[in-house]
């Protein structure tokens, strides 16, 4: 397994942007998935945006368009970038990661054995 830290959430107005962060401990290498998920108070866990090994990427319909998943090797980070943020984009964000994986949004989620404590994100209307 692999730690993973989140930041970059925080409070935004509707139309906003955040960028989110997740830091890996280390590189995960082979055929690695890593995805962010969000979770709302009373809600299920959701997957919103994964990448692949092969730079695959898969992203919620909710958030096609608006939100951006990307990578940067050398610095062991995923970002997510979200942009025209709406209330309903609200939640705690969870980054997921696994060193042997088919790319998948879905939740429940055994594809990924290493997750980090996630950061908030609040959009207000």
């Amino acid at each position: 397994q692999v730690q993973l830290v989140e930041s970059g959430g925080g409070a935004v107005q509707a139309g906003g942007s955040l960028r989110l962060s997740c830091a890996a401990s280390r590189y995960i290498g082979g055929s690695y998935c890593m995805a962010w998920f969000r979770q709302a108070p009373g809600k299920e866990r959701e997957g919103v945006a994964g990448i692949d090994a092969d730079g695959r990427k898969r992203y919620v319909d909710s958030v096609k368009d608006r939100f951006n998943i990307s990578e940067d090797r050398a610095k062991k980070t995923l970002y997510l970038q979200m942009n025209r943020l709406k209330s309903e984009d609200t939640g705690m964000y969870f980054c997921g990661a696994n060193a042997g994986c088919v790319l998948t949004l879905s939740w429940p989620s055994y594809a990924y054995n290493s997750w980090g404590q996630g950061t908030q994100v609040t959009v207000s209307s």
